[in-house]
Order: structure tokens, then C-alpha cells, then sequence
């Protein structure tokens, strides 16, 4: 690994940041930390409520500020989908993480995204998934160390291969 200090995971909604984050952190021997949950923690609310109260821009904001104050080690960090929309924020991630990109195409991710609203995702009003899908792809792609072509693969397949990459990236 590029940086020994943690592993962080980016990648669309659903794609199994924090599921796959969890195994990882248990292989490695590191703990996990999944930025969806640490903002909800830290705001009292739902990422659907904040949005719904605050506005999206806000919520970026609020997203990065969070990202910024991680100061952690041996970490497996799993982001929200959105993370990467600041800058500054992916700027301080990569300085402290190897960073992964969870990826997988279009169709696969259409069967497993449904109640945008309901699942917090950080989403213009009248947009869908596929616009989403166009507009962050090349910045995942863009900030990320490694990139791992999920498809229909399985969480442990999904470990196995982040493994592997890490391994070959030293």
C-alpha cells in the first residue's frame, strides 16, 4: 500500500463501500469507518434529512468538513458516494489513504440503486441515476490509486481483489 495509514473506498451508491469495508478492515486488521454514518452521528439527522433541511450544496459542505476532520490511522474508511465533488476534501483523503474505487457499470448499478431520497443520495432534484452515473465516473476515476471493476462480483470476490491490487501497487 502507497500510504500505510488507512484505505479509503469511493464509489457510486450501492456499489458496497461500506459492506466490502468491513470485510477489509477485519483482513487487514484495521478498524472501519463509514463517513455516511460519522455525519449522521455528528449532525443528529438522516444524509436524506440534512439534504431535505440544509439544501444539496450544503450538504456537500457538510460531507467535506466531516472528511476534513479525520485524522485517523490503520483505517478502512468508507465514503458517501458525493465525496468527491469537494476538492479540498479528496485532496486530504489522498494524503492520508490509498484510495480505491469501487466501480461497476451502468446496468449492474440500475438493479441495485432504488429510493434515491429515502437512501440520502446528494442529488439534484428531476436528475437520475444514469445522469449521476456520467457526471461521477470520471471523477472517481480521477482521484482514485486503484480502480476495481466490481460487476457482478461478490463482496469477498470484491476483497479478494482489492487485496491483490494492494499487493501488486507495494
Amino acid at each position: 500500500m502507497k500510504k500505510e495509514e488507512n484505505l479509503a473506498l469511493i464509489g457510486m451508491p450501492a456499489v458496497g463501500k461500506s459492506t466490502v469495508g468491513v470485510l477489509l478492515a477485519k483482513k487487514m486488521g484495521y478498524a472501519f469507518q463509514d463517513t455516511d454514518i460519522l455525519i449522521q452521528t455528528k449532525e443528529r439527522m438522516t444524509l436524506a434529512q440534512i439534504i431535505e433541511a440544509r439544501g444539496l450544496e450544503a450538504f456537500l459542505d457538510i460531507e467535506a468538513r466531516h472528511l476534513l476532520s479525520l485524522g485517523c490511522t490503520h483505517q478502512v474508511i468508507a465514503t458517501g458516494g458525493s465525496v468527491i465533488y469537494r476538492e479540498e476534501a479528496m485532496a486530504h483523503l489522498s494524503k492520508i489513504s490509498t484510495i480505491v474505487y469501487l466501480a461497476v457499470d451502468l446496468p449492474v448499478l440500475m438493479t441495485r440503486l432504488s429510493d434515491l431520497v429515502a437512501r440520502g443520495v446528494a442529488i439534484d432534484p428531476g436528475r437520475g441515476v444514469d445522469d449521476l452515473y456520467k457526471e461521477r465516473t470520471p471523477l472517481y476515476d480521477k482521484f482514485c490509486d486503484i480502480k476495481i471493476d466490481c460487476g457482478q462480483m461478490s463482496a469477498a470476490e470484491v476483497v479478494t481483489a482489492v487485496s491483490q491490487a494492494l499487493a501488486a501497487a507495494s
